[in-house]
């Protein structure tokens, strides 16, 4: 058994709270709203963000951040990017360099262009670090279905550590020390995931969201590998994986606001009306950013860029795509 300590009471974080205490860990959670705590505390649900899910008698909510770092092994971060700085800056003397720090966020920090794992590199040197990352929507995992993950760490003692922490009849984990490959697919596919749900809200078929996600696979991958990315990782459970779920699925945020867009609303109406964090419509400027910092040609990236921040008009964006120059699929550079 270990002791573990959750900081972030998302959909996310609270189902993962959910597994580690399944696997008999125990496992104390912190939020930012001391409301969502107190409800959760006496319901024993996470009504606003994970509706339906009874929560252990035995996890433990606490109100103050400290608690939920002090004396544990194990400490899973799941704070949407933008985010974990700060929250990392605010609790960074409680937490002892032999800690391991688990991430469980997909994002690239807008401005620095950091991935999570040099923003923890940047404020806690020394500690041990992983990754978990595939395709895991919290709405699943926290009814115990089946679910398979990476996890992803330099050093491949601590992304097996993980495993077994997390590993359990419901939740399958896989290692990789792919750090930035792993990180990477997680980050890109959710803008990928918001140009798949704009073509859904244009109305258009399956062809358009097989071209959209095979196309995308190979702007990640380019993406990736001139990062410093093993390009097999793209077609893993990080990659491919969570990029199938992600574009696919209802539960997706970023298919749900994409949905939106496709329809006319404004980006801002429609991270209102999903009513949580839409990782995607910063990623989408960050990717964007990258790409030209990296020299790297992202064709479908640039145009969801365009539409999200420039007010470019999404059915001009898909003619600028079927338009472009005609290209060999395998031909380096294409897309």
């Amino acid at each position: 058994m270990a002791k573990v300590g959750v900081i972030g009471g998302g959909s996310w974080g609270t189902a993962l709270a959910v597994l580690l205490t399944d696997n008999g860990h125990e496992v104390a959670i912190w939020a930012r709203d001391g409301k969502q705590l107190e409800y959760m505390r006496e319901y024993r649900e996470n009504k606003k963000y994970l509706p339906g899910i009874i929560l252990p008698k035995n996890l433990t909510m606490v109100d103050d951040i400290e608690e939920a770092i002090y004396n544990k092994e194990l400490l899973l971060f799941s704070i949407p990017t933008h985010g974990i700085r700060e929250v990392l800056n605010g609790c960074k003397s409680y937490i002892n360099r032999d800690q391991v720090i688990v991430n469980a966020a997909k994002g690239i920090e807008n401005d620095t262009l950091l991935r999570i794992s040099e923003i923890v590199g940047e404020i806690l040197s020394t500690n041990p670090y992983a990754v978990l990352s595939g395709p895991s929507h919290a709405e699943e995992v926290g009814k115990r279905m089946p679910t398979t993950v990476v996890s992803a760490s330099k050093d491949k003692n601590i992304a097996e550590h993980t495993q077994d922490i997390f590993m359990s009849p419901y939740f399958r984990v896989y290692t990789n020390t792919d750090v930035i490959g792993v990180e990477l697919g997680g980050a890109l596919k959710n803008v990928i995931a918001l140009g798949a749900g704009i073509s859904d809200g244009l109305g258009y078929g399956d062809n358009t969201k097989a071209a959209l996600m095979t196309r995308g696979m190979i702007e990640m991958g380019r993406l990736g590998e001139k990062m410093g990315a093993n390009r097999d990782t793209f077609a893993g459970l990080a990659g491919m994986g969570d990029l199938i779920v992600t574009c696919t699925s209802m539960h997706s945020r970023n298919r749900r606001a994409g949905i939106l867009i496709g329809k006319g609303k404004s980006r801002e109406e429609a991270i209102q009306s999903v009513g949580m964090v839409v990782e995607g419509i910063k990623t989408a400027r960050s990717t964007y950013e990258l790409a030209l910092k990296h020299n790297v040609v992202m064709p479908i990236t640039q145009e969801i860029y365009q539409v999200l921040y420039e007010g470019k008009d999404v059915r001009n964006s898909v003619i600028n795509l079927m338009l472009r120059d005609k290209k060999h699929e395998m031909e380096d550079g294409a897309c």
